[in-house]
């Protein structure tokens, strides 16, 4: 098994910014995917970002692009998301993912392990 465990989350105004990390511990394999996902109060839960194993392939949600970023670092098994201009729109409870494969899709059926998430709440 592999487990996920999320820091950084908070309470920030608008425009602030706050970093997410995850670290991964247990089973490992050769090569994995990792992500993030949130989850707002009444909708589902959706893609936000991911980086494959070299990160020569990453992935954003439209809604994200160019305000956060995704960088891993492989030696310490951890995943970051650097979230910067936050709005009151990106609160959500924000989930880290793994998946085992080569590309950071989109489909959250297609992620194997998921983190207890953490709350993230930009207030107006």
């Amino acid at each position: 098994q592999v487990q996920l465990v999320e820091s950084g989350g908070g309470l920030v105004q608008a425009g602030g910014s706050l970093r997410l990390s995850c670290a991964a511990s247990g089973r490992t394999f050769s090569s994995y995917v990792m992500g993030w996902f949130r989850q707002a109060p009444g909708k589902e839960r959706e893609f936000v970002a991911g980086i494959n194993w070299t990160g020569g392939s990453i992935n954003y949600a439209d809604s994200v692009k160019g305000r956060f970023t995704i960088s891993r670092d492989n030696a310490k098994n951890t995943v970051y998301l650097q979230m910067n201009s936050l709005k009151p729109e990106d609160t959500a409870v924000y989930y880290c993912a793994l998946r085992r494969g080569f590309t950071p899709v989109v489909l959250t059926t297609a992620w194997d392990y998921w983190g207890q998430g953490t709350q993230v709440t930009a207030s107006s």
